[in-house]
């Protein structure tokens, strides 16, 4: 069985925060954008830094996970209903 690692519940995105471009996984962008992101070890939420790697649950119930200085939407943060 595939365990979820336990989730940090970041809120709604502050548009007075410093937080990393949120995109889909399907999204045109993320290609174009993660050319220049490549040296990002960490993406911000709300002027927090996440190391590369991290998931995180959005206000919205939104599974986000940093690569390299990018959110993906991954899916919902329900484990009964991803």
């Amino acid at each position: 069985m595939n365990q979820r690692p336990r989730l940090i519940q970041v809120g709604a995105p502050d548009l007075d925060a410093k937080t990393s471009p949120i995109l889909e996984e399907t999204d045109e962008e993320m290609e174009v954008m993660a050319l220049g992101q490549e040296d990002q070890t960490q993406c911000y939420f709300n002027n927090v830094a996440y190391p590369d790697g991290s998931y995180v649950c959005s206000g919205s119930g939104e599974l986000l996970h940093c690569e390299k200085g990018i959110w993906i939407m991954e899916g919902g943060c329900d484990p009964d209903n991803p």
